[in-house]
């Protein structure tokens, strides 16, 4: 008996084992069930992929059989993509054709979300609809307390997708008017803010790279989303690599992945070599460990460390403004970046050197106490901004204790907050080592 109990808990542990590494197989549930019935009538194939919970990314797809490279991974037919043709061939279609002046691509699909969302059972789409998400972690989604615990330049990039979407709102109320008459409730009711706040985020998280045709019956602004139910459910991984376009001939969307990937693991793509800042705004997520990410010194923190006597400055930010460095200044994995320091040393150029500057941009040494002060700088402002961080996260604790509702938008910042941290230490001790090399 004793042995048989054993057994049972080894499998039971082996069990939890593998759900904490590959996830927890999701396609039993409803929702998927209909889903993949719903995609099948549409010509969908059934694919190795499977929806799955796991630890680390939350909602994804895993494979059920090892994937090599260069293997197809998802081919989606061109009826279970939503794009811009779908919203003209819906009942909105001739609302929009005479529409003056037209409304953007975008404003298009957010509309027919929405409306289609509205119709409910009645909506062709609805097993689409149903496992989209509810709720967004998209700045424009946060509460503004949490987005003042934001970096620079994250913080003022929130606040510019907070107003895009609010005039985006504003700029369509009179448009959404005009399809009163498709529906029997009031559309300032359908098509509130939350609702086109919701429509957006779904749009601009979930979709792919699809260029359409340009036509007059909509703006000069860019066609090129599409929404692909299933292969939406992909995740993103700086660390892989794959091929994604719509075949022509096939007339589907195909991603192809360029590397292995074992039985039951996550399967995942790449959204672009993007810094964690930039996946939080534009996707609502961070990568923990992402080779991509900065940490960004703001102008003004730069100039703090500079005398405000140098009779030189304006002239050297001058230099700099007009060379475009004094944006996009970081600290990286790999320590500080060329642009950070290039600007360091020419703010660090001694009266008698200031004539060097051309030299001093083209990464020539000038003298070795420009190239000490510089270094010394660029710990000071390293210093600073982990002491920063360090505050930050202190207040983030302390607001998880005080605001439970922001409990999971808190632990969103943090993470961005703790990856910029482990960048901060790692340029520290780089700065320290070359330090000591100079000495």
């Amino acid at each position: 008996m004793k042995k048989s109990r054993g057994r049972t808990s080894r499998k039971r542990r082996r069990k939890h084992l593998q759900r904490f590494m590959y996830g927890v197989n999701c396609s039993h549930k409803l929702e998927y069930i209909k889903l993949k019935k719903w995609l099948k009538d549409r010509g969908f194939g059934d694919s190795s992929l499977r929806p799955a919970q796991f630890w680390g990314t939350g909602r994804g797809l895993m494979t059920t059989r090892a994937l090599q490279a260069g293997e197809l991974v998802i081919s989606l037919p061109e009826k279970c993509l939503v794009t811009t043709n779908t919203v003209l061939n819906s009942c909105l279609g001739e609302y929009i054709m005479k529409w003056k002046p037209p409304v953007s691509p975008l404003i298009a699909l957010c509309t027919f979300l929405i409306a289609e969302k509205h119709a409910g059972e009645k909506s062709l789409w609805k097993p689409y609809l149903d496992v989209l998400p509810k709720t967004y972690s998209c700045p424009v989604c946060l509460e503004q307390d949490v987005i003042q615990l934001f970096p620079e330049p994250l913080r003022k990039q929130a606040q510019e997708q907070r107003t895009t979407v609010h005039e985006l709102y504003m700029s369509s109320k009179a448009f959404f008017s005009s399809l009163q008459s498709l529906f029997a409730e009031n559309t300032a009711t359908i098509f509130n803010h939350s609702a086109l706040e919701w429509a957006w985020c779904t749009i601009n998280t979930r979709t792919i790279y699809m260029k359409h045709s340009q036509r007059e019956c909509f703006s000069l602004e860019p066609d090129v989303y599409a929404l692909a139910p299933y292969l939406d459910l992909l995740n993103h991984s700086p660390n892989v690599q794959v091929k994604a376009a719509f075949n022509e001939q096939s007339r589907s969307y195909e991603i192809q992945t360029n590397s292995q990937c074992k039985k039951y693991e996550e399967v995942f793509i790449c959204y672009g070599p993007h810094d964690n800042q930039r996946l939080l705004l534009e996707y609502g997520f961070v990568a923990i460990d992402n080779p991509h990410s900065s940490v960004y010194v703001s102008s003004d923190t730069l100039l703090k460390y500079f005398p405000p006597l140098d009779k030189q400055k304006n002239a050297k930010l001058s230099i700099l403004k007009d060379r475009d460095l004094l944006e996009n200044l970081t600290f990286g994995w790999d320590g500080p970046s060329w642009r950070l320091l290039t600007a360091l040393k020419v703010l660090s150029l001694g009266e008698d050197e200031f004539t060097c500057w051309r030299r001093a941009l083209l990464g020539d040494v000038i003298s070795a106490r420009n190239e000490q002060q510089a270094l010394n700088i660029t710990t000071k402002i390293c210093h600073f901004l982990i002491e920063e961080t360090q505050h930050v996260l202190l207040q983030i604790s302390q607001m998880k204790r005080d605001k439970e509702n922001l409990k999971e938008q808190l632990t969103l910042v943090e993470a961005l907050r703790l990856e910029d941290l482990k960048i901060l230490q790692k340029s520290a001790e780089i700065l320290c080592s070359l330090n000591v090399t100079t000495v």
